[in-house]
């Protein structure tokens, strides 16, 4: 490890950049799943309430959302009965999430990775200072100065990697918690409808 170069600064470089890669890919798909939750289903419900349930369907596989994928089950299972209902839509839920946190964990082992990788080039830095010293009677100053510089630079080059990528991961988290609530919210609104107008049919 030098500050030019060496296979730590390499490894560190590669770890940060694929965190910027998955941030950005993930905060647009984030942001593009993110929608008005209740004018999506009171459009929905106006459709349905004109007997339009394939429409219905049909608006919401076009827009596929995390919102539109959970109303178009909820629709698709209007028949059924309440407990099979919500539990189809809670099943549907489910999925979503998952397919929001894809990639997310991934982000969060990132950040807990570059201080190890860190921490590795500053023992091979202080190992490298210690075998120069063993090897040779007389050690030239600089050649012990560059050793503890190499450790401490890798040290410090872990945790600059690390600090924006936790800072990543507790902005992603953030927006994708506030799109799991108002998924479990417009979910609850989808299934109290149609149950209440299941029950005044």
């Amino acid at each position: 490890m030098t500050l030019s170069g060496g296979p730590i600064f390499w490894m560190l470089l590669a770890l940060g950049v694929a965190s910027v890669v998955v941030f950005f890919e993930r905060f647009f798909e984030l942001r593009r799943a993110q929608v008005d939750y209740q004018d999506f289903i009171k459009g929905v419900v106006n459709i349905l309430v004109n007997g339009g349930e394939d429409e219905a369907i049909a608006i919401c596989e076009d827009a596929a959302v995390p919102v539109a994928n959970i109303v178009a089950t909820a629709i698709r299972h209007r028949n059924s009965s309440e407990e099979a209902l919500k539990d189809a839509v809670d099943s549907q839920g489910r999925v979503e999430s998952s397919r929001l946190d894809r990639r997310l964990a991934s982000l969060a082992i990132m950040g807990q990775v570059a201080p190890l990788i860190g921490l590795l080039g500053t023992i091979i830095g202080f190992v490298r200072s210690v075998m120069l010293v063993n090897s040779q009677e007389l050690v030239a100053r600089a050649d012990l100065m560059n050793s503890a510089m190499e450790a401490l630079v890798s040290a410090a080059l872990g945790l600059v990697v690390m600090i924006p990528i936790v800072v990543m991961y507790g902005i992603l988290r953030l927006r994708m918690d506030r799109i799991i609530v108002e998924l479990e919210a417009a979910a609850s609104q989808i299934v109290s409808h149609l149950t209440s107008e299941k029950e005044a049919s």
